[in-house]
């Protein structure tokens, strides 16, 4: 294998039996980036695999880390998507009376101000319980109305900060929305989205299981089922398009305490995500009658939306970013989003891209948000946000769903797109290289300087991600491959060096399942 510097390419272990030859150096000396990956694109593949240079080695031993423990908040939001993907939210339908027809919706045309009406919802993080809640219409803007439980806790959010919320979604979210993904069902034919902030979902997460997670609660969510055509006739589905929002309770009465102002800042962020999921829902389900989106590819989506609404605060809502001012609108939008990404940079090894029974963790939505945004980078027409928008209206409109779906409208294998994501994690912003290798829209080296300089404790390196380093032929990684995820090294080579070897293999020697489509990618660097 001869590469120039710049010169990249992804190697298929099964031909070479595992074994790739880099050539000699001259006078010069040789560095490349070496990232072995699953690329199958099927969710939640692993391997087990040795990479070896030409010094035999005992390979150290790597056994599988476990997944850390989902928090309740994050068990839910995994149930409701999972739910959305296989349409089955662990209940049957209720079945029809045999004189009973489809209940109508409760109002055929937008709610006025004081209305009340009773909703059903999911009070357990599986949903085998709903709680029948009365709420009131405090707020009313175009497409959103919001209703408050009638049994909110004192000193919520006053007329005032509800209607700045309503607008905020009237005239900001819903067309970010809309315009990146589709538009929304209205099997209600109210007009409108309902937005229902009530105590329940407060209490879908206890105050002493939210301490014990770090402060990690349920903001909000969608759930397919209200929308779902075999739901139709069941009295847990609210048949019509809902958010559903923790509400103001300063005192903590119901679970962790929430303040008037802190509602008002992450509600809109929640939104934003979980309105991608309602329209996903009606794009994949309603109109064209397949499951929902799979789940990591889902969850990506949505997180991009968090990054465009963080946009739409910014002076320049398509150029590149080039930092992050934490406390800022736009920062507190997307912000989550390079919180998430850190972690799964500083630990790729560890989380899938492409997991298979649940975002298992914050870090693989960080995976999700970086894939999107990488693919909406390079496969969109141009750097303008209608050219985006167009892009991911067609990945949203759709009936064919992950890796597929991604094939189908980038026009590239799959395998090519998420190898070529994987070395721009760790290549991007760098000089001379390829420009499918980098992030168009972020530079992702100066975000996170200046995060780690706004706050070294959060952000304690410059940039996450850093390979390890070996000379060549002293090559000596093991360990798991997870569904999409990289595993990344520098493999150095002095001048006047003879050449070397790679042995990419199972750990016993063995070919790794080519079901799997293990890929070696190799960049040289120097």
């Amino acid at each position: 294998m001869t590469l120039s510097v710049g010169q990249y390419v992804s190697i298929d272990p099964g031909p070479g039996s595992g074994c790739s030859v880099f050539p000699a150096t001259a006078a010069l000396a040789a560095e490349y980036l070496i990232v072995p990956q699953l690329t199958s694109g099927i969710p939640g593949q692993t391997a087990g695999f040795r990479l070896n240079g030409d010094t035999i080695l005992p390979a150290p031993s790597a056994p599988v880390q476990p997944a850390a423990e989902l928090s309740p908040a994050e068990r839910f939001h995994t149930y409701l998507r999972l739910g959305d993907e296989r349409r089955s939210w662990g209940f049957a339908p209720e079945p029809a009376s045999p004189n009973s027809r489809p209940q109508a919706s409760s109002a055929a045309a937008p709610p006025s101000m004081n209305d009340l009406r009773t909703f059903q919802v999911c009070a357990k993080t599986d949903c085998t319980r709903f709680d029948r809640v009365g709420a009131r219409v405090r707020a009313l803007n175009g497409r959103v109305a919001i209703f408050v439980d009638t049994l909110a806790p004192a000193g919520g959010l006053d007329s005032t900060a509800l209607a700045g919320i309503a607008t905020t979604f009237d005239q900001r979210l819903y067309a970010i929305d809309t315009a990146a993904f589709g538009r929304e069902s209205d099997i209600d034919s109210n007009t409108v989205v309902l937005v229902l902030m009530t105590n329940t979902v407060n209490k879908l997460v206890t105050a002493t299981e939210c301490n014990a997670s770090g402060g990690a609660f349920v903001a909000g969510f969608f759930f397919g089922a209200d929308l779902d055509p075999a739901f139709r006739n069941d009295s847990r589905s609210n048949k019509g398009e809902v958010f559903y929002s923790i509400v103001a309770d300063p005192g903590g009465t119901l679970s962790c305490s929430h303040s008037t102002l802190e509602v008002e800042r992450f509600v809109p962020v929640t939104f934003v995500h979980e309105f991608q999921h309602m329209i996903s829902f009606n794009q994949h389900v309603l109109k064209r009658g397949g499951t929902g989106e799979v789940l990591w590819l889902n969850e990506g989506f949505s997180h991009y939306a968090e990054e465009l609404g963080g946009r739409s605060y910014a002076a320049s809502p398509g150029g590149q970013i080039n930092g992050c001012t934490i406390g800022m609108t736009d920062c507190r939008f997307y912000g989550g989003d390079l919180v998430d990404a850190y972690e799964y940079l500083d630990t790729t090894s560890k989380h899938f891209l492409l997991p298979t029974a649940g975002i298992g963790s914050l870090a693989e939505r960080g995976a999700a948000w970086l894939f999107v945004r990488y693919m909406v980078d390079h496969y969109a027409a141009g750097t303008a946000r209608a050219d985006w928008d167009t892009l991911t209206r067609s990945l949203v409109g759709t009936a064919q769903t992950g890796a597929q779906n991604i094939a189908a409208v980038t026009g590239d294998p799959f395998p090519t797109v998420v190898s070529r994501w994987a070395l721009a994690n760790y290549l991007t912003d760098g000089v001379g290289v390829p420009p499918e290798l980098q992030y168009v829209s972020w530079n992702l080296h100066a975000v996170y300087s200046s995060l780690h300089t706004q706050n070294s404790t959060a952000f304690p390196k410059l940039y996450p991600l850093v390979p390890t380093v070996s000379a060549g032929r002293d090559v000596n990684l093991s360990g798991t491959l997870r569904a999409g995820s990289g595993i990344y090294h520098r493999a150095t080579q002095p001048p006047g060096d003879p050449g070397f070897t790679l042995s990419f293999t199972a750990p016993n020697g063995a070919p790794i399942n080519p079901a799997t489509m293990p890929r070696l990618n190799v960049i040289r660097l120097q």
